[in-house]
């Protein structure tokens, strides 16, 4: 365990969590809605420092970052844990945990039968910043990214690695559904680079689906752009929900208002978690999706889950010149010259490594 960042003390040993937008107020011995911080003596304490529950190497379209330093690798890790309950999480296994966790847990503490260091564990492997950062270091890694479950959640953790990182010239990258607080935001921001935040729905998705407000996301997005950070922002289309022409006209305004440079990422939903009555996004949703994107004047529109359909490539928005060639996470091949197009000289949104 370590001691949080952002919280306050309130009387009766309770205590406010301001680290995500939910700003839980936690009774002593209670968890939020995390389920990963938890109030033990009127002190909140993360649960997840250290507690790396998945570390791999991924090519940083996966994240997906397309226009962050193109075919690099970034070492990825996790803790369990999510401030969301979406019923269609593709990695409800981690994210979810610590919500069952906490009842039995619960169960467990009023049947007096763990002790009370066992109450308080999750599962994962110790692993410091240091080590995290070295890791990085030797698979020659361009950065480092903080995903497959909500990065707010092990902020602790997440910033302590990044700090480091940054101080080697190792870039920073959150994949994230921008719940973080303005407080977090700003904390983090110097050394965070990139970031991929999902933009699922309206308010209505956020209540139905993920137990979440919309207003906090629209925000952060706004937030993250100002401080300097580069953005991109993935909706995965679901049947019935999020496909409807007026909601997706509504998302690539809003992406519009704030920088219509901002790459946006339509991917294909599949049925998964609590989320299985739904069918496979149809081709021509997506199809339609980036067409509305392009319409409402955003520079780069991608299709995602859909390898070698030909949109998830790069065109030059001037000249429509094919930059960057595309199939599923792997790049082909990148004609972009040091941020520039190649034909006609245009320059290309994003932070691009000079070849």
């Amino acid at each position: 365990m370590k001691k949080a960042m952002f919280f306050k003390s309130l009387p009766e040993q309770k205590v406010q969590c301001f680290l995500c937008s939910h700003r839980c107020i936690i009774s002593n011995g209670k968890r939020g809605i995390c389920a990963v911080r938890e109030n033990i003596d009127g002190m909140l304490y993360s649960l997840v420092y250290g507690k790396v529950i998945s570390m791999n190497i991924d090519p940083i379209e996966k994240k997906p970052l397309f226009h962050f330093h193109p075919a690099s690798t970034s070492f990825s890790i996790a803790t369990v844990g999510c401030n969301f309950r979406c019923l269609h999480c593709q990695n409800y296994d981690i994210s979810q945990y610590p919500k069952k966790s906490d009842e039995l847990r619960v169960m467990s503490y009023e049947l007096k039968d763990k002790k009370d260091s066992e109450l308080h564990t999750m599962p994962g492997e110790e692993v410091t910043p240091e080590q995290i950062v070295e890791s990085a270091e030797r698979a020659e890694c361009k950065s480092i990214s903080y995903t497959y479950t909500e990065p707010t959640i092990f902020f602790e953790f997440a910033y302590d690695c990044a700090r480091l990182a940054h101080g080697k010239g190792i870039k920073n990258v959150f994949v994230s559904n921008g719940y973080t607080s303005p407080e977090a935001t700003r904390a983090i921001a110097p050394y965070l680079d990139g970031n991929n935040i999902d933009l699922k729905g309206d308010n209505e998705f956020y209540k139905k689906l993920c137990g979440a407000r919309l207003k906090p996301v629209l925000d952060t997005i706004r937030l993250m752009k100002k401080l300097g950070i580069w953005v991109e922002i993935t909706t995965l289309i679901i049947p019935d929900y999020n496909d409807s022409e007026d909601t997706l006209r509504w998302i690539a305004g809003f992406i519009k208002s704030v920088d219509p440079a901002i790459p946006w990422h339509v991917t294909q939903f599949y049925p998964t978690y609590r989320l299985l009555d739904k069918p496979r996004t149809p081709l021509k949703t997506l199809r339609r999706a980036r067409e509305i994107g392009l319409e409402t004047g955003l520079k780069y529109v991608y299709e995602g889950n859909v390898p070698g359909e030909g949109r998830e490539n790069t065109f030059c928005p001037n000249c429509g010149e094919l930059l960057i060639e595309r199939i599923g996470f792997y790049i082909k091949e990148n004609k972009i010259k040091d941020g520039y197009c190649f034909k006609c000289k245009t320059k290309i949104d994003g932070i691009f490594t000079s070849h």
